[in-house]
């Protein structure tokens, strides 16, 4: 076929039923446009111009753009291109940058017809693109921007001091909006193999034969691996090994995520067509799909220790005697729904030999020296044989922080004695990775007649399934965080995570806080009607201060400032016809009694440059730009003169990019190393260290395990504090969204209130219309199209309000904000409904609701097994 590709002629030979977005990025070398869902065609992020008009190029056929012209991208006018950098930097429009590629060229098309469009217009016209990181504000903003410069005005100027407090601009933003920092699927290396996953067809069966002959006799297929192919440990996992990396013959599967071979070729397709030839003979076994019937008697046990992973007790004085005493108790019982993280770049991994035995991979994980670990252990190798340089991620939210298909790529690799990139695609990804975890809630809480709390008894049940994940983990910190940022002299929590059959449920935004905040704000709610005061002052009443003791029995030092939050919404809150409020907590560091690590080098470079080297994954948040920050703000540099790495070439393990502590402990460890560097300078020029590097490092090693009986336990290191007000319109819909948050100190205003905006939007999502369906233990939503994503038309407003409550343990005084966004949402909107329509809901999601019209998906399709 013949086609006109960024004004040159184009002649090709295609494959059959190769897809535009094919074409373009395996025969035509261009990556801008970014595979987020092939073939479905509902992300947006390969979007480019056919014939001006705006296409998703995975679900367009190459043969249908015969004759045509085509632009990518990278083919727009250098003028347009520095413009949109310019506007998506100066906004703060691009987070993670995965989808801005697709959106700018939606915006390049819009701009085409109509060159002055109002917010409404550039809204509409997002249609079909999503973003999760950003909540689409900032976006629209840019839009808003780059039209104006067309119009001759002026592009506001990011700030380029690299100050602690500046709107400094986002490190590789330009990069980022044009399409040209490549993700991990984006990488090409000399003589590169693509790898396909056998996933498993059921989520329990045993596996009687795995045979890949035929796969093995495909054209193009150069390795295939099964169990028996691995020289290691085939179980892995981050606090538990229980994680199979290949199902063995012999053995039952887990879910249908389960790994039972893959396959090295020389293409992508030719790799997935000899998947789909692995025969594999099953004995089909009933499913375990209920965590109430996984426990009880009888049930088929998942795993040898049973179907219990974990119980977490938090107990505070005597709750029993306190609920029998009190003026008002109210009970009730919540259900929460399993979520998908629904980030926008799929799992990806390119694994190179490194000539000696050993491999080198590159990995989008949130914790690449744990990836490093598990892959060694599966590859029965020394660590040092095994290096990992992190690619920024196109999206986390703490669904990458398991080991995903890095072994399976490194294995291939060491096969085939050549560089493999396996790439899961939208469904795969669904289906493998770990989810948000639903809960079932039962809450009893009791007021005295002024509505000061006086016990809160919970016992909570998480379906973590197939595997342990960070299920526990999760569990604990719902336990120690079901009383919310209240003053609760008397508590009995439980919490039980238990397997099933379902996909496992780890690690996503908030850790098991998101879902006990919804119990145990509506059980605010109810008590505040029952004593006959408004919600907002029952909040007041009870919100914790400076000397009292949390939940888990943590007596709290300075940077409590959920009552200045408080303050910061209560006008707005108490005017507004239909309104909801809930206050929220959510801690930052792991803490409950593990060693926690701030580690960080700063190499100076004989151009007078400094190369930061952390720990930490970029995937959005910002952390690359606020270590950057630190960094000018200690050695008074510009950005321009810091570049950040993060490789295992040195020794910088501080485990995952998780619990909302990068911030904290990363920018310790910087200013540690700084130090160091400033006094090697004693006056003379930055150059004149050339080739040095200055260690830093932070250690919190004085938390300890929430332990019932146990006065002035420090379970974390520190806490944000938040308060958020859903406001309704006439209709029932949310229209505007008040998020008042003790940050500690605003390190960069634009990510911070990227941050928020992208937090409200996902808790958004998870209020009124988000929902992963199984049905059997099998994805049903198995698409971005069926998943509820709230469009770009339906994010409201967000006002964001910043309260400065120094934290003594924070670099000048922070704390983290990654996940406490988006804890309060879902109760402020249920709160809100129920002012609106008078029906108190306690299931997530609220389909039901006005809030949800045009969210949610009018159907669900049964799932395709790919590979299978």
């Amino acid at each position: 076929m013949e086609f006109t590709l960024n004004g040159r002629q184009v002649s090709l030979e295609v494959r059959e039923g190769a897809s535009l977005l094919e074409v373009l990025r395996e025969q035509c070398g261009l990556t801008s446009m970014k595979d987020g869902c092939a073939p479905e065609g509902s992300c947006g992020a390969c979007t480019v111009l056919v014939d001006g008009r705006a296409v998703v190029s995975c679900a367009q056929p190459a043969a249908r753009v015969a004759g045509k012209r085509v632009i990518t991208l990278e083919g727009l006018p250098e003028e347009h291109r520095a413009q949109w950098a310019d506007c998506f930097v100066a906004s703060g429009a691009s987070q993670c940058g995965f989808c801005t590629p697709g959106i700018v060229m939606k915006a390049e098309s819009l701009l085409a017809r109509n060159p002055n469009p109002s917010r409404d217009e550039i809204t509409r016209a997002l249609a079909g693109n999503l973003c999760r990181c950003t909540g689409y504000i900032k976006i629209i903003d840019a839009i808003g921007y780059a039209a104006a410069a067309r119009r001759g005005e002026p592009v506001p100027a990011p700030d380029r001091s690299g100050r602690v407090g500046s709107r400094t601009a986002r490190y590789q933003g330009r990069e980022l909006a044009l399409g040209q920092k490549p993700f991990v699927a984006d990488m090409r290396v000399p003589g590169m193999l693509h790898g396909a996953v056998r996933w498993s067809d059921h989520p329990r069966a045993r596996v009687v034969r795995i045979d890949v002959s035929k796969a093995r006799a495909c054209p193009g297929v150069v390795a295939v691996a099964t169990w028996r192919d691995v020289p290691g440990e085939r179980r892995q996992g981050l606090i538990f090994s229980d994680w199979r990396q290949f199902v063995a013959e012999g053995e039952v599967t887990n879910y249908v995520g389960d790994v039972l071979a893959v396959v090295a070729a020389e293409t992508r397709f030719a790799a997935r067509a000899a998947a789909t030839l692995i025969e594999v003979e099953y004995e089909v076994l009933p499913p375990v799909t209920d965590p109430f019937e996984a426990l009880a008697e009888g049930a088929p046990q998942i795993h040898e220790m049973g179907n219990l992973l974990s119980v977490t007790k938090v107990r505070l004085g005597d709750a029993g005697t306190a609920l029998a005493g009190a003026a008002f108790v109210a009970t009730e019982t919540f259900r929460t729904q399993t979520i998908e993280h629904a980030f926008l770049e799929p799992e990806a991994c390119l694994a190179v030999p490194s000539g000696d035995g050993g491999v080198h991979f590159f990995s989008q994980g949130q914790g690449i020296w744990e990836d490093r670990r598990q892959v060694a252990s599966v590859l029965a190798l020394p660590e040092e044989k095994v290096r990992v340089t992190l690619v920024s991620s196109g999206g986390g939210f703490g669904g990458k922080e398991d080991l995903s298909i890095q072994a399976h790529a490194s294995l291939l690799a060491l096969m085939a004695d050549r560089p493999v990139l396996l790439a899961l695609s939208r469904r795969e990804s669904i289906r493998f990775h770990p989810k948000r975890h639903p809960m079932t809630m039962e809450y009893a809480v009791g007021c005295d007649a002024e509505g000061r709390l006086l016990a809160v008894r919970a016992r909570i049940v998480g379906d973590t399934g197939a595997y342990a994940s960070v299920g526990d983990k999760v569990l604990e910190r719902a336990a120690g965080h079901a009383c919310g940022p209240y003053r609760v002299p008397n508590v009995d929590v439980e919490s039980r995570a238990v397997f099933t059959n379902n996909p496992p449920a780890g690690a996503m935004r908030g850790f098991g806080v998101n879902q006990v905040s919804f119990a145990m704000e509506a059980m605010m709610d109810i008590l505040a009607s029952r004593v006959g005061i408004d919600r907002w002052e029952i909040r007041w009443r009870n919100a914790l201060d400076v000397g009292d003791t949390f939940a888990t029995g943590q007596k709290l030092g300075n940077g409590v400032g959920v009552k200045k939050t408080l303050l910061a919404v209560r006008d707005a809150f108490r005017s507004a016809r239909y309104a909801g409020i809930a206050c929220a907590v959510k801690n930052t560091g792991i803490g409950n009694g593990l060693t926690e690590y701030g580690k960080a080098v700063l190499r100076v470079e004989e151009d007078g440059t400094v190369t930061l080297m952390h720990s930490w994954t970029e995937m959005g948040q910002g952390v690359h730009t606020i270590m950057q920050q630190v960094a000018c703000e200690e050695l008074g540099l510009r950005p321009d003169r810091v570049q950040v790495v993060v490789d295992t070439m040195r020794e910088l393990d501080t485990g995952e990019t998780t619990a909302s502590r990068a911030t904290v402990l990363g920018g310790l460890a910087v200013i540690e190393a700084a130090k160091r560097l400033r006094a090697a300078l004693e006056g003379n020029r930055l150059e004149s260290l050339a080739g040095q590097e200055f260690y830093g490092e932070v250690v919190i090693d004085w938390t300890s395990k929430p332990t019932p009986g146990v006065e002035d336990q420090v379970t974390h290191f520190a806490y944000g504090w938040a308060t958020q007000v859903a406001i309704l319109d006439d209709d029932g819909r949310v229209a505007r969204v008040i998020a008042a948050h003790d940050v500690g100190r605003v390190m960069n205003p634009t990510l911070l209130e990227g941050q928020i905006e992208g937090s409200v939007h996902m808790g958004m999502g998870y209020a009124l219309s988000e929902e992963l369906v199984l049905k059997g233990g099998v994805p049903v939503t198995d698409s971005l199209k069926s998943l509820g994503i709230v469009p770009p038309a339906g994010m409201p407003s967000v006002e964001c309000i910043f309260v400065e409550e120094f934290q003594p343990e924070g670099p000048y005084g922070a704390k983290g904000v990654g996940e406490i966004g988006n804890i309060p949402t879902a109760a402020a909107i249920a709160g809100a409904l129920w002012s609106y329509d008078g029906i108190r809901r306690t299931r997530l999601p609220m389909k039901d609701s006005p809030a949800a019209r045009g969210f949610v998906p009018k159907r669900a399709r049964p799932s395709r097994v790919e590979g299978a």
